[in-house]
């Protein structure tokens, strides 16, 4: 079994993991998780029982019980810079045996679950529709420096997509990778639009959006909205996905993300009132999971 030196993995002097503060027995093996800290309180209000609450920067976590069944909440804050963090020590959680420092014989599978928001880029996902990356393309480099890489990734779709958008070689080169697809089906069901999300390494310049710095492509996004692959298009832009899903597969969880769309980047609109439409796909994702 592999050892892992201290160097490698920190656990902090109360037995939790480094940037969680996670105790091993306070894992569950149903996760959602939120990006924004304060999201947690509203998807712990659907609990039946809140059995601890921890808080570390931007890592806050309630577990408890939704109609019996064992669940937690987490947030994982803005980017896949966090999520190499959330899904690394979730596994270690799950994985590693905190006292001996060796990986555990027996393996254990988390299913996580990411529901947050994100912009549209087609006309078939309007404002409030609730959208499942069913492939992630990632634009932020993560999950190139980990082997396996390849062996998960949909390589054919990614060289398709670096020609029809004309990739930029100085951009960390992107990585296509499938969300679980028994996950897909069972949280999605038939109420949901599933679609290809772009996880963007930035919120504007990488998003195509343009402030006081000019855009190194400013066509890149008519691009994306006008690639087509077999049936799949680009659907929306968010943060995270991509690591969530291609990190999990290389650790063999089970994972995807849902987001409820509160902007459409092509219809220049947007909605700040999206606050009732998160929670009720908090809601239903908790049925489902």
């Amino acid at each position: 079994m592999k050892h892992f030196p201290e160097s490698e993995f920190i656990i902090n002097a109360d037995g939790s993991a480094f940037h969680l503060h996670l105790l091993p027995e306070q894992l569950r093996d149903k996760v959602i998780l939120v990006g924004d800290p304060g999201r947690v309180d509203l998807v712990a209000s659907f609990f039946d029982t809140r059995d601890f609450e921890v808080s570390s920067r931007e890592f806050h976590t309630i577990g408890g019980t939704y109609k019996g069944k064992p669940v937690m909440c987490l947030s994982h804050g803005i980017g896949t810079d966090n999520i190499d963090i959330v899904v690394n020590e979730l596994d270690a959680l799950a994985n590693i045996d905190f006292a001996t420092r060796y990986e555990k014989p027996q393996f254990r599978q988390l299913t996580l679950v990411r529901v947050g928001t994100s912009g549209g880029l087609q006309p078939h996902v309007p404002i409030g529709t609730p959208v499942i990356a069913e492939k992630a393309i990632g634009f932020d480099g993560v999950l190139n420096f980990y082997a396996g890489r390849n062996e998960i990734c949909d390589l054919d779709f990614e060289k398709a997509f670096c020609e029809a958008v004309k990739w930029n070689p100085l951009w960390a080169a992107p990585y296509v990778v499938d969300s679980d697809p028994e996950l897909v089906a069972r949280i999605g069901g038939d109420d949901m639009v599933r679609g290809v999300t772009i996880s963007a390494n930035g919120f504007y310049g990488p998003q195509g959006r343009e402030l006081r710095l000019p855009l190194a492509d400013p066509e890149l996004n008519k691009k994306i909205e006008a690639f087509k692959y077999g049936r799949y298009v680009v659907t929306n832009y968010e943060m995270e996905s991509s690591a969530l899903a291609g990190l999990s597969k290389l650790m063999g969880h089970k994972a995807m993300t849902v987001c409820s769309i509160i902007a459409n980047r092509v219809a220049h609109h947007a909605n700040p009132n999206y606050k009732t439409a998160v929670s009720d796909l908090i809601q239903t994702v908790l049925e489902r999971i």
